[in-house]
């Protein structure tokens, strides 16, 4: 049977769960976080243009909804393997500054995942804009 202390316990909770004041706040440092990255990393700058530039000609272009949901998909997952990989870098920085040999392993593969990813967006955008540009 539920006593007056669990049906507390149980509204404190569902309170809890239900209360999006802390969103503003989280949103805050998330866009903060952005920001730096686009400030202060070349390379996000870059895949910024990049993307947006793709996005903008895939518009000229008319390409239908799921070409550009393809499109933007793949935007956004270079975009997430550049910060992922600039977050390990410096989380790594900032642990050591000593040169060690697994370390420079780990960098090295962080940074492969956003080759990789690059890899796989340019593949994405030549597939889908060549069937959009005539070829004479």
């Amino acid at each position: 049977m539920p006593t007056e202390k669990n049906n507390t316990e149980l509204k404190k909770l569902i309170r809890g769960i239900l209360n999006l004041g802390g969103f503003p706040g989280s949103l805050k440092v998330a866009l903060r976080g952005i920001c730096y990255l686009f400030f202060f990393h070349r390379n996000m700058r870059i895949i910024f243009i990049a993307g947006i530039a793709a996005f903008c000609t895939g518009l000229y272009l008319k390409m239908k909804g799921i070409e550009l949901t393809i499109l933007c998909v793949t935007i956004t997952i270079v975009f997430l393997t550049e910060i992922f990989n600039t977050a390990i870098e410096l989380m790594i920085d900032m642990r050591t500054e000593q040169y060690d040999r697994r370390i420079q392993i780990v960098k090295d593969i962080a940074a492969g995942v956003v080759v990789l990813a690059c890899l796989n967006s340019i593949a994405v955008g030549i597939a889908l804009f060549l069937k959009h540009i005539p070829i004479q």
